[in-house]
Protein backbone atom coordinates (compact mmCIF):
# COMPACT_ATOMS: atom_id res chain seq x y z
CA UNK A 1 0.00 0.00 0.00
CA UNK A 2 1.19 3.16 -1.16
CA UNK A 3 2.05 6.32 1.50
CA UNK A 4 2.57 10.00 0.83
CA UNK A 5 4.53 12.10 3.17
CA UNK A 6 5.83 14.87 3.51
CA UNK A 7 9.49 14.77 3.34
CA UNK A 8 12.15 17.99 3.80
CA UNK A 9 14.90 17.66 0.90
CA UNK A 10 18.02 17.18 3.11
CA UNK A 11 18.24 15.46 6.06
CA UNK A 12 21.29 16.43 8.22
CA UNK A 13 22.48 15.18 11.79
CA UNK A 14 24.75 17.23 13.97
CA UNK A 15 26.33 16.26 17.00
CA UNK A 16 26.71 18.28 20.41
CA UNK A 17 28.60 18.20 23.25
CA UNK A 18 26.29 20.33 25.89
CA UNK A 19 26.05 22.87 23.33
CA UNK A 20 21.77 24.08 23.11
CA UNK A 21 20.74 23.63 19.60
CA UNK A 22 19.47 26.31 17.53
CA UNK A 23 16.10 26.14 15.84
CA UNK A 24 16.02 24.24 12.79
CA UNK A 25 15.59 25.91 9.24
CA UNK A 26 13.12 23.56 7.47
CA UNK A 27 13.03 23.94 4.05
CA UNK A 28 10.20 23.59 1.86
CA UNK A 29 9.09 19.88 1.83
CA UNK A 30 8.69 17.85 -1.19
CA UNK A 31 6.31 15.01 -1.75
CA UNK A 32 7.32 11.23 -2.75
CA UNK A 33 5.51 8.23 -2.99
CA UNK A 34 6.75 5.30 -0.76
CA UNK A 35 6.50 1.88 -1.98
CA UNK A 36 5.97 0.72 1.31
CA UNK A 37 4.87 1.12 4.98
CA UNK A 38 8.21 1.99 6.66
CA UNK A 39 11.97 3.20 5.13
CA UNK A 40 15.11 3.50 6.92
CA UNK A 41 18.00 5.86 7.26
CA UNK A 42 21.04 5.64 8.51
CA UNK A 43 24.07 8.25 8.70
CA UNK A 44 26.78 7.98 11.12
CA UNK A 45 25.57 9.56 14.23
CA UNK A 46 21.78 8.97 13.52
CA UNK A 47 19.11 6.65 12.68
CA UNK A 48 15.77 6.98 11.63
CA UNK A 49 12.70 5.67 10.20
CA UNK A 50 9.72 6.98 8.63
CA UNK A 51 6.24 5.49 9.78
CA UNK A 52 3.41 5.84 7.87
CA UNK A 53 1.38 5.44 10.91
CA UNK A 54 2.25 8.95 11.89
CA UNK A 55 3.65 10.29 8.81
CA UNK A 56 6.59 11.38 11.09
CA UNK A 57 10.46 10.74 10.42
CA UNK A 58 11.89 9.44 13.21
CA UNK A 59 15.35 9.55 14.25
CA UNK A 60 17.27 7.66 16.97
CA UNK A 61 20.37 8.38 18.93
CA UNK A 62 23.67 6.96 18.94
CA UNK A 63 25.69 6.39 22.40
CA UNK A 64 23.35 9.15 23.88
CA UNK A 65 24.51 11.72 20.96
CA UNK A 66 22.28 15.15 20.81
CA UNK A 67 21.46 16.05 17.06
CA UNK A 68 19.80 18.47 15.38
CA UNK A 69 17.54 17.89 12.74
CA UNK A 70 14.29 19.63 11.24
CA UNK A 71 11.99 16.96 12.42
CA UNK A 72 9.45 16.24 14.81
CA UNK A 73 10.67 13.59 17.12
CA UNK A 74 8.18 11.22 18.82
CA UNK A 75 8.78 9.68 22.55
CA UNK A 76 8.33 6.14 20.90
CA UNK A 77 10.05 4.09 17.84
CA UNK A 78 7.13 2.10 15.77
CA UNK A 79 8.69 -0.27 13.55
CA UNK A 80 6.71 -3.22 12.14
CA UNK A 81 8.27 -5.95 12.12
CA UNK A 82 6.68 -7.03 8.47
CA UNK A 83 9.11 -3.92 7.24
CA UNK A 84 12.18 -3.77 8.89
CA UNK A 85 14.44 -6.37 9.15
CA UNK A 86 16.54 -7.63 13.08
CA UNK A 87 19.81 -5.12 12.93
CA UNK A 88 18.43 -2.35 10.76
CA UNK A 89 19.33 0.53 13.79
CA UNK A 90 22.59 1.35 14.12
CA UNK A 91 24.57 -2.01 12.59
CA UNK A 92 27.83 -0.67 12.89
CA UNK A 93 28.01 0.28 16.36
CA UNK A 94 28.90 -1.68 19.51
CA UNK A 95 25.94 -0.89 22.31
CA UNK A 96 27.40 -1.90 25.59
CA UNK A 97 25.52 -5.09 27.15
CA UNK A 98 23.21 -4.75 30.42
CA UNK A 99 23.74 -4.97 34.04
CA UNK A 100 22.49 -7.43 35.85
CA UNK A 101 20.03 -5.24 37.11
CA UNK A 102 19.24 -3.63 33.91
CA UNK A 103 19.15 -7.74 32.68
CA UNK A 104 16.36 -9.01 35.16
CA UNK A 105 14.60 -5.75 35.04
CA UNK A 106 14.11 -6.06 31.05
CA UNK A 107 10.83 -6.72 29.30
CA UNK A 108 12.44 -9.59 27.43
CA UNK A 109 13.01 -11.04 30.87
CA UNK A 110 9.22 -10.33 31.73
CA UNK A 111 8.50 -12.30 28.79
CA UNK A 112 10.61 -15.29 29.60
CA UNK A 113 8.93 -15.16 32.99
CA UNK A 114 5.69 -15.68 32.04
CA UNK A 115 7.10 -18.57 29.66
CA UNK A 116 8.35 -20.42 32.92
CA UNK A 117 4.95 -20.14 34.97
CA UNK A 118 3.61 -21.61 31.87
CA UNK A 119 5.71 -24.41 31.77
CA UNK A 120 5.72 -24.72 35.27
CA UNK A 121 1.54 -24.95 34.67
CA UNK A 122 2.48 -27.23 31.98
CA UNK A 123 4.29 -30.12 34.08
CA UNK A 124 2.31 -29.48 37.02
CA UNK A 125 -1.03 -30.21 35.30
CA UNK A 126 1.19 -33.75 33.73
CA UNK A 127 2.78 -34.78 36.94
CA UNK A 128 -0.75 -34.39 38.90
CA UNK A 129 -2.00 -37.98 37.71
CA UNK A 130 1.72 -39.36 38.59
CA UNK A 131 0.39 -38.85 42.15
CA UNK A 132 -3.57 -39.58 41.63
CA UNK A 133 -2.21 -42.84 39.86
CA UNK A 134 -1.79 -44.55 43.40
CA UNK A 135 -5.04 -44.28 45.06
CA UNK A 136 -6.95 -44.47 41.74
CA UNK A 137 -5.25 -47.63 40.92
CA UNK A 138 -5.76 -49.10 44.44
CA UNK A 139 -9.70 -48.03 44.10
CA UNK A 140 -9.99 -49.30 40.67
CA UNK A 141 -7.88 -52.67 40.66
CA UNK A 142 -5.49 -51.53 38.05
CA UNK A 143 -2.08 -53.26 37.62
CA UNK A 144 1.13 -52.11 37.08
CA UNK A 145 0.58 -52.37 33.48
CA UNK A 146 -2.86 -50.88 32.85
CA UNK A 147 -1.54 -48.26 35.56
CA UNK A 148 1.33 -47.86 33.16
CA UNK A 149 -1.27 -47.65 30.01
CA UNK A 150 -3.29 -44.70 31.67
CA UNK A 151 -0.13 -42.19 32.67
CA UNK A 152 0.98 -42.66 28.83
CA UNK A 153 -2.60 -41.56 27.50
CA UNK A 154 -1.44 -37.75 27.83
CA UNK A 155 0.99 -39.08 25.61
CA UNK A 156 -0.98 -40.60 22.96
CA UNK A 157 -2.13 -36.82 22.40
CA UNK A 158 1.36 -35.25 23.14
CA UNK A 159 2.26 -37.66 19.85
CA UNK A 160 0.17 -36.16 17.97
CA UNK A 161 0.25 -32.03 18.20
CA UNK A 162 3.97 -30.94 18.32
CA UNK A 163 4.55 -31.02 14.36
CA UNK A 164 1.33 -29.27 13.86
CA UNK A 165 1.63 -26.92 16.82
CA UNK A 166 5.50 -26.14 15.62
CA UNK A 167 4.23 -25.60 12.28
CA UNK A 168 1.02 -23.06 13.62
CA UNK A 169 3.97 -21.56 15.56
CA UNK A 170 6.25 -20.79 12.70
CA UNK A 171 3.20 -19.22 10.85
CA UNK A 172 1.28 -17.79 13.64
CA UNK A 173 4.21 -16.58 15.78
CA UNK A 174 4.43 -18.03 19.78
CA UNK A 175 2.25 -15.53 21.51
CA UNK A 176 -1.17 -16.31 19.81
CA UNK A 177 -0.41 -20.13 20.22
CA UNK A 178 0.47 -20.39 23.32
CA UNK A 179 -2.41 -18.07 24.66
CA UNK A 180 -4.78 -21.09 22.89
CA UNK A 181 -2.31 -23.93 23.94
CA UNK A 182 -2.73 -23.09 27.59
CA UNK A 183 -6.29 -22.23 27.51
CA UNK A 184 -6.88 -25.46 26.19
CA UNK A 185 -4.88 -27.60 28.73
CA UNK A 186 -6.27 -25.78 31.44
CA UNK A 187 -9.66 -26.84 30.22
CA UNK A 188 -9.23 -30.51 29.78
CA UNK A 189 -7.63 -30.25 33.74
CA UNK A 190 -10.46 -28.72 35.04
CA UNK A 191 -12.62 -31.63 33.22
CA UNK A 192 -10.47 -34.67 34.78
CA UNK A 193 -12.21 -35.02 37.88
CA UNK A 194 -15.75 -35.17 35.64
CA UNK A 195 -14.35 -37.87 33.51
CA UNK A 196 -12.86 -39.80 36.00
CA UNK A 197 -16.35 -39.82 37.49
CA UNK A 198 -17.72 -40.93 34.31
CA UNK A 199 -16.09 -43.19 32.50
CA UNK A 200 -11.96 -44.82 31.94
CA UNK A 201 -12.46 -43.84 28.21
CA UNK A 202 -13.60 -40.59 29.08
CA UNK A 203 -10.38 -40.29 31.38
CA UNK A 204 -7.97 -41.19 28.86
CA UNK A 205 -9.75 -38.89 26.26
CA UNK A 206 -9.16 -36.07 28.61
CA UNK A 207 -5.74 -36.62 29.29
CA UNK A 208 -5.12 -37.30 26.11
CA UNK A 209 -6.63 -33.48 25.14
CA UNK A 210 -4.48 -32.39 27.85
CA UNK A 211 -1.72 -34.03 25.31
CA UNK A 212 -3.11 -32.43 22.38
CA UNK A 213 -2.88 -29.11 24.02
CA UNK A 214 0.83 -29.34 26.01
CA UNK A 215 2.27 -30.21 22.36
CA UNK A 216 2.68 -26.41 21.63
CA UNK A 217 4.66 -25.14 24.91
CA UNK A 218 8.15 -25.91 23.92
CA UNK A 219 7.93 -25.24 20.09
CA UNK A 220 6.27 -21.57 21.28
CA UNK A 221 8.45 -21.10 24.22
CA UNK A 222 11.67 -21.50 21.67
CA UNK A 223 9.81 -18.98 19.22
CA UNK A 224 9.33 -16.46 21.50
CA UNK A 225 12.86 -16.57 23.19
CA UNK A 226 14.61 -16.62 19.45
CA UNK A 227 12.20 -13.19 18.79
CA UNK A 228 13.04 -11.76 22.30
CA UNK A 229 16.56 -12.54 23.05
CA UNK A 230 19.93 -12.10 21.14
CA UNK A 231 22.17 -15.16 20.62
CA UNK A 232 24.74 -14.69 23.75
CA UNK A 233 21.43 -14.57 26.22
CA UNK A 234 19.66 -17.35 24.51
CA UNK A 235 21.10 -20.26 26.56
CA UNK A 236 20.24 -18.19 29.41
CA UNK A 237 16.68 -17.15 28.53
CA UNK A 238 16.21 -21.04 27.39
CA UNK A 239 17.22 -21.74 31.47
CA UNK A 240 14.89 -19.52 32.92
CA UNK A 241 11.78 -20.90 30.95
CA UNK A 242 13.20 -24.53 31.72
CA UNK A 243 13.51 -23.88 35.57
CA UNK A 244 9.83 -23.01 35.17
CA UNK A 245 9.00 -26.35 33.30
CA UNK A 246 11.38 -28.58 36.39
CA UNK A 247 9.62 -26.38 38.99
CA UNK A 248 6.23 -27.27 37.73
CA UNK A 249 7.35 -31.19 38.46
CA UNK A 250 8.36 -30.22 42.13
CA UNK A 251 5.08 -28.23 42.77
CA UNK A 252 3.11 -30.59 41.24
CA UNK A 253 4.67 -33.73 42.86
CA UNK A 254 4.89 -31.79 46.50
CA UNK A 255 1.68 -30.03 46.61
CA UNK A 256 -0.57 -32.40 44.94
CA UNK A 257 -0.95 -35.18 48.23
CA UNK A 258 -1.11 -32.08 50.40
CA UNK A 259 -4.42 -30.90 48.25
CA UNK A 260 -5.92 -34.26 48.25
CA UNK A 261 -5.89 -34.81 51.81
CA UNK A 262 -7.65 -31.54 52.07
CA UNK A 263 -9.89 -31.67 48.74
CA UNK A 264 -9.95 -35.55 47.33
CA UNK A 265 -8.69 -37.00 44.97
CA UNK A 266 -9.16 -34.20 42.27
CA UNK A 267 -8.50 -30.68 44.37
CA UNK A 268 -5.30 -30.67 42.62
CA UNK A 269 -6.33 -31.22 38.75
CA UNK A 270 -9.37 -28.00 40.10
CA UNK A 271 -6.32 -25.76 41.50
CA UNK A 272 -4.23 -25.84 38.66
CA UNK A 273 -7.29 -25.99 35.91
CA UNK A 274 -8.39 -22.45 37.62
CA UNK A 275 -4.73 -21.13 37.46
CA UNK A 276 -3.81 -21.80 33.56
CA UNK A 277 -6.66 -19.68 32.97
CA UNK A 278 -5.86 -16.60 34.77
CA UNK A 279 -2.25 -17.03 33.33
CA UNK A 280 -3.96 -16.51 30.03
CA UNK A 281 -5.18 -13.51 30.48
CA UNK A 282 -1.91 -12.09 32.46
CA UNK A 283 -0.11 -13.28 29.14
CA UNK A 284 -2.92 -11.83 26.38
CA UNK A 285 -2.81 -8.37 28.12
CA UNK A 286 0.51 -7.87 29.18
CA UNK A 287 3.08 -9.33 26.50
CA UNK A 288 3.99 -8.57 23.33
CA UNK A 289 4.76 -10.93 20.30
CA UNK A 290 8.11 -8.90 19.22
CA UNK A 291 10.18 -6.56 21.08
CA UNK A 292 9.12 -3.49 18.65
CA UNK A 293 5.61 -4.36 19.20
CA UNK A 294 5.92 -4.14 23.52
CA UNK A 295 4.76 -0.57 24.35
CA UNK A 296 6.90 -0.50 27.78
CA UNK A 297 10.12 -1.58 26.20
CA UNK A 298 12.90 1.47 26.42
CA UNK A 299 14.82 2.47 23.77
CA UNK A 300 17.70 1.06 24.82
CA UNK A 301 16.69 -2.30 25.29
CA UNK A 302 15.08 -2.24 21.83
CA UNK A 303 17.97 -1.09 20.11
CA UNK A 304 20.58 -3.32 22.01
CA UNK A 305 18.26 -6.23 21.16
CA UNK A 306 18.02 -5.59 17.51
CA UNK A 307 21.73 -4.62 17.09
CA UNK A 308 23.07 -7.78 18.61
CA UNK A 309 21.39 -9.88 16.24
CA UNK A 310 23.14 -10.26 13.10
CA UNK A 311 21.10 -11.55 10.61
CA UNK A 312 17.12 -12.10 10.48
CA UNK A 313 16.54 -14.76 13.06
CA UNK A 314 12.89 -15.64 13.61
CA UNK A 315 9.73 -16.22 11.15
CA UNK A 316 8.38 -12.70 10.31
CA UNK A 317 11.25 -11.79 8.84
CA UNK A 318 11.13 -14.79 6.21
CA UNK A 319 8.19 -14.62 3.97
CA UNK A 320 5.41 -17.65 4.13
CA UNK A 321 3.24 -19.22 1.22
CA UNK A 322 2.19 -22.13 3.42
CA UNK A 323 1.94 -23.32 7.04
CA UNK A 324 3.45 -26.59 5.17
CA UNK A 325 6.89 -26.75 5.71
CA UNK A 326 9.22 -28.51 3.59
CA UNK A 327 9.75 -31.97 6.10
CA UNK A 328 11.49 -33.77 3.35
CA UNK A 329 14.21 -31.26 2.87
CA UNK A 330 14.07 -31.05 7.00
CA UNK A 331 14.78 -34.58 7.25
CA UNK A 332 18.05 -34.65 4.63
CA UNK A 333 20.30 -33.30 7.02
CA UNK A 334 22.07 -34.98 9.91
CA UNK A 335 22.08 -32.10 12.08
CA UNK A 336 18.59 -32.75 12.23
CA UNK A 337 18.58 -35.89 13.17
CA UNK A 338 20.76 -35.19 15.66
CA UNK A 339 18.09 -32.76 17.70
CA UNK A 340 15.73 -35.86 16.58
CA UNK A 341 17.53 -38.40 18.59
CA UNK A 342 19.04 -35.84 21.29
CA UNK A 343 14.49 -34.79 21.84
CA UNK A 344 13.99 -38.83 21.94
CA UNK A 345 16.63 -39.68 24.39
CA UNK A 346 15.86 -36.81 26.81
CA UNK A 347 11.67 -37.42 26.79
CA UNK A 348 12.60 -40.95 27.50
CA UNK A 349 14.68 -40.24 30.56
CA UNK A 350 12.23 -37.40 31.71
CA UNK A 351 9.20 -39.57 31.15
CA UNK A 352 10.24 -42.60 32.88
CA UNK A 353 11.97 -41.05 35.92
CA UNK A 354 8.78 -38.49 35.97
CA UNK A 355 6.09 -41.07 35.55
CA UNK A 356 7.35 -43.92 37.64
CA UNK A 357 9.77 -42.34 39.92
CA UNK A 358 7.11 -41.88 43.20
CA UNK A 359 5.99 -45.55 42.83
CA UNK A 360 9.62 -46.87 42.56
CA UNK A 361 10.48 -45.05 46.02
CA UNK A 362 6.81 -46.55 47.03
CA UNK A 363 7.99 -50.17 46.21
CA UNK A 364 11.53 -50.53 46.39
CA UNK A 365 11.64 -48.50 49.54
CA UNK A 366 8.92 -48.58 51.17
CA UNK A 367 7.92 -44.93 51.50
CA UNK A 368 3.99 -43.57 51.48
CA UNK A 369 3.13 -41.68 49.03
CA UNK A 370 3.85 -37.98 50.84
CA UNK A 371 7.26 -39.21 50.98
CA UNK A 372 7.50 -40.63 47.99
CA UNK A 373 6.56 -37.74 45.91
CA UNK A 374 8.68 -35.28 48.34
CA UNK A 375 11.73 -37.87 46.90
CA UNK A 376 10.71 -37.79 43.83
CA UNK A 377 10.06 -33.70 43.46
CA UNK A 378 13.59 -32.31 45.02
CA UNK A 379 15.44 -33.23 41.76
CA UNK A 380 13.32 -31.39 39.78
CA UNK A 381 13.69 -28.70 41.87
CA UNK A 382 17.49 -29.00 41.57
CA UNK A 383 17.13 -29.54 38.07
CA UNK A 384 15.42 -25.93 37.84
CA UNK A 385 18.44 -24.05 39.05
CA UNK A 386 20.83 -26.33 37.36
CA UNK A 387 19.54 -25.57 34.17
CA UNK A 388 19.60 -21.85 35.11
CA UNK A 389 23.58 -22.71 36.04
CA UNK A 390 24.21 -24.59 32.83
CA UNK A 391 22.95 -21.14 30.43
CA UNK A 392 25.18 -19.05 32.06
CA UNK A 393 28.45 -21.27 31.75
CA UNK A 394 27.02 -21.78 28.20
CA UNK A 395 26.25 -18.09 27.21
CA UNK A 396 29.73 -17.21 28.97
CA UNK A 397 31.45 -19.77 26.97
CA UNK A 398 30.62 -18.15 23.76
CA UNK A 399 31.14 -14.75 24.72
CA UNK A 400 34.71 -15.78 25.76
CA UNK A 401 35.52 -17.17 21.87
CA UNK A 402 34.63 -20.62 21.94
CA UNK A 403 32.51 -21.95 18.93
CA UNK A 404 28.75 -22.33 19.30
CA UNK A 405 28.97 -26.07 17.95
CA UNK A 406 31.47 -26.96 20.40
CA UNK A 407 29.98 -25.32 23.58
CA UNK A 408 26.36 -27.06 22.25
CA UNK A 409 28.37 -30.51 22.35
CA UNK A 410 30.09 -29.98 25.72
CA UNK A 411 26.56 -29.16 27.27
CA UNK A 412 24.68 -32.26 25.76
CA UNK A 413 27.36 -34.13 26.83
CA UNK A 414 27.16 -33.27 30.95
CA UNK A 415 23.30 -33.77 29.69
CA UNK A 416 23.65 -37.15 28.76
CA UNK A 417 26.20 -38.74 29.62
CA UNK A 418 25.88 -37.37 33.05
CA UNK A 419 22.68 -38.74 34.09
CA UNK A 420 24.14 -42.04 32.42
CA UNK A 421 26.61 -42.57 35.37
CA UNK A 422 24.22 -41.51 38.02
CA UNK A 423 21.56 -44.10 36.98
CA UNK A 424 24.25 -46.60 37.52
CA UNK A 425 24.73 -45.17 41.18
CA UNK A 426 20.79 -45.24 41.10
CA UNK A 427 20.46 -49.01 41.03
CA UNK A 428 23.47 -49.80 43.59
CA UNK A 429 21.51 -47.37 46.45
CA UNK A 430 20.45 -49.15 49.40
CA UNK A 431 18.56 -45.96 51.40
CA UNK A 432 15.42 -43.73 49.90
CA UNK A 433 18.01 -41.02 50.85
CA UNK A 434 20.94 -42.37 49.35
CA UNK A 435 18.82 -43.06 45.88
CA UNK A 436 16.95 -39.10 45.88
CA UNK A 437 20.76 -38.14 45.88
CA UNK A 438 21.68 -40.04 42.82
CA UNK A 439 18.30 -39.09 41.09
CA UNK A 440 19.23 -35.16 41.72
CA UNK A 441 22.39 -35.93 40.36
CA UNK A 442 20.95 -37.64 37.22
CA UNK A 443 18.17 -35.06 37.21
CA UNK A 444 20.51 -32.04 37.66
CA UNK A 445 22.94 -33.08 35.18
CA UNK A 446 20.19 -33.55 32.50
CA UNK A 447 19.41 -29.98 32.59
CA UNK A 448 22.46 -29.18 30.80
CA UNK A 449 20.78 -30.68 27.29
CA UNK A 450 18.45 -26.97 27.69
CA UNK A 451 21.96 -25.44 26.92
CA UNK A 452 22.81 -28.11 24.03
CA UNK A 453 19.76 -29.58 21.90
CA UNK A 454 17.18 -27.10 23.23
CA UNK A 455 18.85 -23.87 21.85
CA UNK A 456 20.54 -25.44 18.70
CA UNK A 457 16.69 -25.73 17.33
CA UNK A 458 17.09 -21.88 17.30
CA UNK A 459 20.45 -22.20 15.76
CA UNK A 460 20.71 -24.49 12.63
CA UNK A 461 16.88 -23.24 11.24
CA UNK A 462 15.50 -20.34 13.16
CA UNK A 463 12.93 -19.81 10.42
CA UNK A 464 11.65 -23.42 11.06
CA UNK A 465 12.69 -24.00 14.79
CA UNK A 466 8.93 -24.64 15.65
CA UNK A 467 8.62 -27.58 13.64
CA UNK A 468 12.07 -28.83 14.40
CA UNK A 469 10.98 -28.71 17.89
CA UNK A 470 7.54 -30.32 16.64
CA UNK A 471 9.29 -33.09 14.94
CA UNK A 472 11.60 -33.28 17.25
CA UNK A 473 9.24 -33.56 20.18
CA UNK A 474 7.02 -35.98 18.29
CA UNK A 475 10.14 -38.47 18.31
CA UNK A 476 10.62 -37.66 22.01
CA UNK A 477 7.02 -38.67 22.52
CA UNK A 478 7.02 -41.72 20.73
CA UNK A 479 10.35 -42.36 22.85
CA UNK A 480 8.30 -41.38 26.30
CA UNK A 481 5.40 -43.69 25.33
CA UNK A 482 7.68 -47.04 24.78
CA UNK A 483 9.62 -45.90 27.88
CA UNK A 484 6.65 -44.97 30.24
CA UNK A 485 4.31 -48.31 29.15
CA UNK A 486 7.68 -50.23 28.69
CA UNK A 487 8.56 -49.78 32.68
CA UNK A 488 5.49 -51.50 33.66
CA UNK A 489 5.72 -54.67 31.42
CA UNK A 490 9.81 -54.33 31.99
CA UNK A 491 8.69 -55.00 36.01
CA UNK A 492 6.04 -57.59 35.62
CA UNK A 493 8.03 -59.86 33.64
CA UNK A 494 11.80 -59.00 34.92
CA UNK A 495 10.54 -58.35 38.41
CA UNK A 496 13.05 -55.20 38.49
CA UNK A 497 13.51 -51.70 37.90
CA UNK A 498 16.76 -51.74 38.09
CA UNK A 499 16.96 -53.37 34.51
CA UNK A 500 14.94 -50.97 32.84
CA UNK A 501 17.36 -48.01 34.60
CA UNK A 502 20.60 -49.67 33.43
CA UNK A 503 19.22 -49.78 29.88
CA UNK A 504 18.16 -46.19 30.21
CA UNK A 505 21.55 -45.48 30.99
CA UNK A 506 23.15 -47.44 27.91
CA UNK A 507 20.70 -45.14 25.83
CA UNK A 508 22.09 -41.87 27.45
CA UNK A 509 25.41 -43.01 26.29
CA UNK A 510 24.37 -44.00 22.99
CA UNK A 511 22.24 -40.64 22.06
CA UNK A 512 25.54 -38.45 23.40
CA UNK A 513 27.80 -39.99 21.27
CA UNK A 514 25.20 -39.63 18.09
CA UNK A 515 24.96 -35.79 19.26
CA UNK A 516 28.23 -34.64 19.17
CA UNK A 517 29.02 -36.67 15.71
CA UNK A 518 26.56 -35.06 13.96
CA UNK A 519 25.27 -32.07 15.64
CA UNK A 520 26.15 -28.55 14.62
CA UNK A 521 25.67 -24.91 15.75
CA UNK A 522 26.21 -23.07 12.47
CA UNK A 523 23.22 -22.52 10.04
CA UNK A 524 22.22 -24.98 7.63
CA UNK A 525 20.94 -24.39 4.17
CA UNK A 526 17.20 -26.21 4.06
CA UNK A 527 16.52 -24.24 1.16
CA UNK A 528 18.60 -26.70 -1.37
CA UNK A 529 18.13 -30.74 -1.43
CA UNK A 530 21.46 -32.34 -1.25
Amino acid sequence: MNSTIALGRPVHCRRFSGVPSPKPIIPEPAKFKLPSRSLQLSKRNCTGSLSSAGYLPVLGLRNGSSWVSGFVIPSRIGVSSNDAQFGSFAEDKDIESPSFFEFITSERVKVVAMLALALALCNADRVVMSVAIVPLSLSNGWSRSFAGIVQSSFLWGYFASPIAGGALVDYYGGKMVMGWGVALWSLATLLTPWAAETSLWALLAMRALLGIAEGVALPCMNNMVARWFPPTERARAVGIAMAGFQLGSAIGLVLSPILMSQAGIFGPFVIFGLSGFLWVLVWLSAISSTPDRNLQISKYELEYVLNKRQQPSVVENVPKKTVIPPFKRLLSRMPTWSLIIANAMHSWGFFVILSWMPIYFNTVYHVDLRQAAWFSAVPWAVMALMGYVGGLWSDGLIKSGTSVTLTRKIMQSIGFIGPGIALIGLTSARSASLASAWLTLAVGLKSFSHSGFLVNLQEIAPQYSGVLHGMSNTAGTLAAIVGTVGVGFFVEIVGSFQGFLLLTSALYFTAALFYIIFSTGKRVDFEETG
